[in-house]
């Protein structure tokens, strides 16, 4: 596999920054904003999220989890209703609006699980989607309200978003299969 660094750490760092002044502006403050990360990458986002919100509000924003895996289209279907196992909000979100965060866009089937599993939880005012990458190929009509980066990719490319707490670095790459 080859691969070629789209963003680096300072990048990764400007994006986040940048989402969130946006997420400010566009809810007028973070009085009822829940950032809600989708495990796992997502969830490291999230929290970097309401850091930043933090340092320019001087507010927290409650940040919460989001295990998907039992809402996923491609697994095998289950008797009954998915259990929401590995998923902690720390508020209820009735009446809130929740900012979903995850690190790549694609097919946006993970999107559509996200917000079934949210809506088991509870009915948020409204839902709202930032993604680090946004690559094309949606399956869904689903579109993200805040974008770190549109990344313009194949189907045979990959885009592999790595952050410290999971990897060790930050930095996005695409890869691609090397012609031999």
């Amino acid at each position: 596999m080859e691969e070629k660094e789209i963003m680096n750490q300072k990048a990764v760092s400007r994006a986040l920054t940048r989402l969130a002044h946006e997420i400010i502006e566009r809810n007028e403050g973070v009085e009822s904003v829940v950032l809600v990360g989708i495990k796992t990458r997502g969830i490291y986002l999230a929290e970097r999220l309401a850091s930043r919100i933090d340092e320019i509000e001087e507010q927290q924003v409650s940040v919460g989890e989001l295990d998907i895996t039992p809402y996923r289209d491609d697994q095998k279907k289950r008797n009954g209703d998915p259990k929401i196992i590995g998923s902690s909000l720390p508020v209820a979100i009735e009446g809130k609006t929740v900012v979903l965060v995850d690190d790549v866009l694609y097919t946006g089937r993970t999107i559509r699980a996200a917000m079934d599993a949210l809506m088991d939880i509870g009915r948020p005012e409204r839902i709202q989607l930032a993604v680090l990458i946004d690559r094309g190929h949606r399956e869904l009509p689903i579109r993200p309200d805040y974008i770190g980066k549109n990344v313009p990719t194949s189907r045979q490319e990959k885009i592999s978003v790595q952050l410290s707490e999971v990897d060790q670095t930050d930095r996005v790459v695409i890869l691609t299969k090397s012609e031999s």
